[in-house]
């Protein structure tokens, strides 16, 4: 872990010229201590649109952040985009905005945690799993091997689930290692209620291929859907499919932040079935978030 001391350079964290971080543009006083993360920069003002004040809106590329208050709580709403490459981007310049100082760029020696919660929608992996659920990712498995460029992951990581996964489903070694996250217990206790379901959650580096999804290209693995499917370990079952969560997790407890993700399904990839109308499903899943975190 790098020490207070080490002087970051103007190469490994870029700052714009009116100060801000590279991709986000944010300011550091421009970030709440809880933040909201969605993948379209259009739900951005959809979650925005329960605030009772707006601060500022500030946008860059995929990038939109929102930062306002919601029944007197200040919250930033931002935008990923797609994938798991954007959070590592995210994640890394949200931590850096509370605990880099940009003038003199040494670590600062008190840290600062933030509550993050992504909200997404998702593929559900279970008949017994409806469109239109929510599902809260209490654990995460990446197949996207981010997590595994960072030297200290093993301390975060569940090592005896991912022993466990990459036997149970004959993981092919051509992929990059599989990484299992646990969300924070925190918000899983803010969160959850009879509304919600407890999940493990498969991060896939693609939508198409990586999800066993074929067009014209046949996929390497076509029975590895039905195998997930039927998977558990400890009673944990793989509720859904999605292409954020594991870094989010992974990458929020290695920096001392407490993240979770919760989606709405809105498709069942066993019963074939999709949700024709679930933005007003998500509208309602928004407002359930912000009145618990």
């Amino acid at each position: 872990m790098s020490t207070p001391t080490r002087r970051i350079p103007e190469s490994e964290l870029i700052l714009n010229p009116d100060g801000s971080v590279f991709h986000l543009h944010l300011l550091p006083e421009q970030l709440a201590g809880k933040v909201i993360l969605v993948g379209d920069p259009g739900r951005v003002e959809t979650v925005a649109s329960f605030f009772d004040h707006t601060e500022c809106t500030i946008e860059n590329r995929e990038f939109k952040t929102v930062t306002g208050t919601f029944k007197g709580t200040r919250i930033s709403v931002i935008s990923t985009g797609i994938g798991t490459d954007n959070i590592d981007i995210v994640l890394n310049e949200l931590d850096a905005l509370i605990n880099i100082d940009f003038a003199t760029r040494l670590i600062k020696a008190k840290k600062q945690t933030l509550e993050i919660v992504r909200i997404g929608t998702s593929g559900g992996l279970h008949a017994e799993i409806p469109v239109n659920s929510y599902v809260i990712s209490e654990y995460s498995i990446g197949f996207d091997g981010l997590l595994n460029f960072y030297r200290e992951r093993n301390q975060v990581c569940d090592l005896d689930f991912e022993r466990h996964f990459t036997d149970a489903v004959h993981w092919n070694p051509l992929l990059t290692r599989p990484y299992v996250v646990q969300a924070s217990t925190l918000l899983l206790q803010k969160l959850e209620s009879e509304q919600t379901r407890r999940g493990t959650t498969i991060s896939a580096p693609g939508f198409y291929g990586p999800q066993g999804r074929e067009l014209r290209l046949p996929v390497a693995d076509p029975n590895l859907n039905d195998v997930l499917a039927s998977y558990s370990y400890k009673n944990h079952i793989i509720a859904n499919y999605e292409m954020e969560s594991s870094a989010i997790a992974g990458l929020s407890a290695l920096l001392g932040h407490q993240a979770i993700t919760v989606c709405l399904i809105i498709a069942n990839r066993v019963r074939k079935e999709y949700s024709e109308n679930y933005k007003v499903h998500m509208h309602n899943l928004i407002q359930y978030v912000l009145e618990r975190i």
